[in-house]
């Protein structure tokens, strides 16, 4: 795979287009088998099977906290019960892609429209619902909704026998569906015949 160093733009490898514009001023719909809530810290807890949804936005996890902030905007934190990874995903805006992810930890700030997605995290483009464009995986994974930016950072998180340092790894496709770039360390080179024989007389 493509070995990266530590920020992507989204906009390298994406087509110019934004999250949906809609989502930033949609209110937050949950559902979850348990809530509590404390109204001095404006606190609300929800665990068991959580789901989430704000407009195009669905984010599901076993446990979420949400928080409203003095402007009352609302920042989410979804996290898993170690079994199953919380999942997010978003439809960019006027085009039939989404971007989806998953992680040990996802945060949305609700106010500036930004997803980070934290240790093991994985985010794919998709076309449609289920055709995977490109996929980027990192110990930090940053989303703004709003800018169409995307920055990805290594850790050791995702460190394993392919990837020691774990550094961030990347797969992308050109606008024709095409791999862009593969490296593997098993690729070897070797001269080219073609120009060889075409340096004869």
């Amino acid at each position: 795979m493509l070995l990266l160093a530590a920020a992507i733009p989204l906009i390298f490898f994406l087509p110019i287009a934004y999250a949906e514009r809609a989502d930033r001023d949609k209110p937050l719909h949950i559902e979850a088998d348990n809530m509590t809530y404390n109204d001095l810290k404006k606190l609300t807890i929800f665990t068991g099977h959580v789901i989430a949804t704000k407009g195009t936005i669905l984010i599901r996890a076993d446990c979420a906290k949400i928080r409203q902030d003095p402007q009352g905007y609302r920042h989410f934190m979804g996290s898993s019960n170690g079994i199953t990874l919380p999942y997010f995903r978003q439809k960019r805006d006027g085009i039939d892609e989404y971007i989806e992810g998953n992680a040990v930890r996802i945060n949305y700030d609700g106010k500036r429209d930004l997803t980070t997605l934290s240790m093991r995290a994985v985010v794919r483009r998709l076309h449609g619902l289920s055709k995977v464009i490109d996929e980027v995986r990192g110990n930090v994974l940053t989303f703004d909704g709003q800018k169409d930016f995307y920055t990805a950072r290594s850790g050791r998180d995702i460190t394993g026998p392919d990837n020691p340092s774990g550094r961030v790894r990347a797969m992308l496709t050109s606008d024709t569906g095409q791999a862009l770039t593969q490296l593997d360390s098993a690729v070897k080179l070797a001269p080219s015949t073609m120009l060889h024989r075409a340096s004869q007389p």
